[in-house]
């Protein structure tokens, strides 16, 4: 993916809501979470005002007024930029047709499992697997709430996410099922080698029990 000059994805997300009609930075807070994108992009709000510097510094976001409120602090209110626009458009379409590398850290945890043990990781994977069946149990609630109140396109996001959980518990389950029921060669000697801290002579038994 490319390097660019304001890479932080809530960046997108402000570029976003400011493509219906300038706001400032509480609005733009405001929108995003009734949106409910803080569930699909990592946010921090407390960069918010940081990330709207930058983009406004690069030129993809412009001023247009201040307003005073009372007592309360002054408040900038931002428009998208022709630049803004394009860039927002080039983000989305390289986040949609390019494969993203960095690993899951699921599967940085897969890598390591022999300093478990098969009980514990089994025990871990009972544990996950309840936790990604409640995700999935909520995810669908949450499509069927706002199903009735918004298109579908709106929602494929939401589509997305739902269907990596349930595939995410299934192959959960699966892989569980081998571990506990034997399936899983060499579960015998990863249990021995977890026990004792001693690796077997032959790594062979990792492949086929004897």
């Amino acid at each position: 993916m490319k390097r660019r000059k304001v890479g932080n994805l809530l960046g997108l997300a402000v570029l976003s809501v400011l493509l219906d009609g300038p706001k400032h930075p509480y609005e733009m807070a405001v929108v995003l979470k009734q949106r409910g994108k803080d569930s699909d992009l990592p946010i921090k709000w407390g960069s918010l005002y940081t990330v709207v510097a930058n983009l406004d510094k690069h030129g993809f976001l412009e001023a247009v007024e201040s307003l005073k409120d009372g007592g309360r602090p002054e408040r900038t209110v931002y428009r998208i930029t022709p630049a803004g626009r394009e860039e927002f458009e080039d983000w989305v379409r390289e986040l949609v047709g390019t494969v993203d590398r960095e690993p899951p850290r699921f599967k940085a945890g897969l890598s390591m499992l022999g300093v478990l043990g098969p009980d514990q990781t089994a025990a871990l994977l009972r544990q996950r697997a309840q936790a990604l069946e409640e995700r999935a149990e909520a995810q669908r609630t949450s499509l069927a709430q706002l199903g009735a109140l918004m298109p579908r396109l709106f929602l494929v996001e939401v589509e997305y996410d739902l269907a990596m959980t349930e595939a995410e518990a299934r192959w959960v389950r699966g892989f569980l099922d081998e571990l506990t029921s034997g399936a899983v060669p060499g579960t015998d000697a990863w249990r021995r080698w977890y026990e004792t801290g001693e690796l077997p002579g032959d790594f062979g038994e990792f492949v086929e029990e004897r």
